[in-house]
């Protein structure tokens, strides 16, 4: 990144957040130079950059290290005043609309994020006092939309993918879009934008005014996989448990495409919450697909699942290949039992309270070297906190990955270490090698691959 173009702008929000505290605004001013501050201008930087092709929160930092948001507290409402922003997220002068929008979701939601945390009713030592705060993030965001039959389709899938595959993923968000369903993705490049590609165009079609094209993020993750411009609802959780708990809570089914390490940690917390004993009556659709040429890929992951966590995790999804059609059919078929279930139970379509998640799967995991060398890898523990703890080591490996903390962490003490008994270390070893060597690690075109862990039994 060696060339860059930048502007000195003034933008205010249009629809939401028009007004601050002088608390919040002092939080958020550089003189203070907190850690909201620090937070928001990372993930500002990250929305103005959306489009460009770096999937490295660190490069991005530091090619903009003089850019600056200052928050203006006025009488017509909030202004930022953005200094040595990138120039791309503007034409003419005026702010993409996308953009601007995003902005604003970005500082609306680190703002509640914190203020919540004051909060005497958020309780974040309990199961349940976490998801209500999951829901209070979502409901403040307006995501949630009572009333409303299930639709909301959860795409999982790698940034780092072929064009091939990347096609594949807009042919199915299309055959989705028109079955009127709507899409929910991590919000960043490749399979999480495809889909989204895809159904816009089916809504076209079907002439469906107002289709929903929700991102789910978390700011250690926005700078490397800032937002698309198909993305019409932002929200930014506090971390990736908490991201991961809004895609089982909002989504009413689940469609993975090939990826890599981001897309086996997300597959991973679904099964092992799905595994757990009391929501296994619970219906919800999960389908693993791709194009014919990823047919290997599904394989291999279908057989480290078989490996690690057993037949019964296996019975959780079925595996399409090359039939967007049909995986659209199966999935429209699955909402259908989600709905009769959820009526049953008189459970809210907008969010799935009766998911049991465990407190384990909900804290944050802080990836350094000592917690990833100590993680429980064997079949002493039953197969959904193993599956939790399989999820760990994958997170660990994308913040060594990609992470601004992990990159530099890595950097300071070496490779990651990850123990294990041989028959759980065995097939973890193979899968991240094929992910090496079928480039899901980077974006094609990038430097070769540095393990930033190293596999031990």
């Amino acid at each position: 990144m060696t060339q860059r173009y930048v502007i000195n702008a003034s933008v205010s929000p249009k629809g939401s957040l028009e007004t601050l505290s002088q608390r919040e605004v002092q939080q958020l001013s550089e003189a203070g130079n907190g850690s909201t501050y620090t937070l928001f201008r990372q993930c500002a930087l990250a929305i103005l950059n959306t489009g460009a092709r770096i999937d490295n929160a660190k490069t991005i930092l530091e090619a903009y290290d003089d850019f600056e948001v200052r928050i203006h507290q006025q009488d017509r409402g909030v202004r930022l005043e953005l200094l040595n922003a990138p120039a791309d997220a503007f034409v003419d002068g005026e702010m993409i609309a996308s953009t601007r929008e995003m902005l604003f979701s970005a500082l609306r939601d680190i703002v509640y994020t914190e203020s919540e945390l004051d909060s005497p009713r958020i309780d974040l030592g309990s199961s349940q006092g976490i998801t209500d705060y999951v829901f209070h993030l979502l409901r403040n965001a307006r995501t949630l939309r009572p009333g409303v039959e299930p639709n909301m389709v959860v795409c999982w899938g790698g940034h780092s993918i072929s064009s091939e595959e990347y096609k594949y993923s807009k042919r199915v968000g299309h055959e989705l879009g028109l079955r009127n369903l709507n899409i929910c993705t991590g919000c960043g490049p490749g399979v999480m934008k495809g889909p989204m590609k895809g159904a816009t165009i089916a809504h076209a079609k079907q002439r469906i005014v107002g289709g929903r094209y929700l991102g789910l993020t978390e700011p250690g993750i926005i700078a490397a996989e800032a937002p698309n411009p198909i993305v019409n609802e932002l929200v930014i959780l506090p971390d990736i448990e908490k991201r991961l708990e809004a895609f089982v809570r909002v989504g009413h089914g689940i469609i993975i495409f090939p990826g890599g390490v981001g897309t086996a940690e997300e597959f991973l917390y679904l099964l092992g919450i799905l595994l757990h004993p009391d929501n296994r009556d619970l219906p919800f659709p999960v389908i693993l697909t791709g194009p014919e040429s990823a047919a290997p890929y599904l394989r291999q992951l279908r057989e480290f699942v078989g490996a690690t966590l057993g037949e019964e995790a296996q019975e959780l999804y079925q595996v399409i290949i090359d039939d967007p059609a049909e995986v659209a059919r199966q999935m429209a078929e699955g909402l259908k039992a989600v709905k009769q279930f959820r009526r049953e139970r008189n459970d809210a379509f907008h969010f799935n309270w009766l998911l049991k998640i465990e407190e384990g799967f909900q804290h944050p995991f802080d990836p350094t070297h000592e917690n990833m060398a100590s993680l429980q890898l064997t079949r002493d523990v039953p197969p959904h906190i193993l599956a939790a703890n399989l999820r760990r080591a994958f997170s660990g490996i994308v913040a060594g990955n990609v992470k601004d903390k992990g990159i530099r962490r890595i950097e300071q003490y070496g490779r990651y270490e990850i123990h294990g008994a041989p028959a759980i270390m065995k097939p973890l070893d193979q899968l991240l090698q094929a992910f090496v060597e079928q480039h899901r690690m980077k974006l094609p075109g990038g430097r070769p691959y540095e393990p930033c862990y190293r596999v031990v039994t």
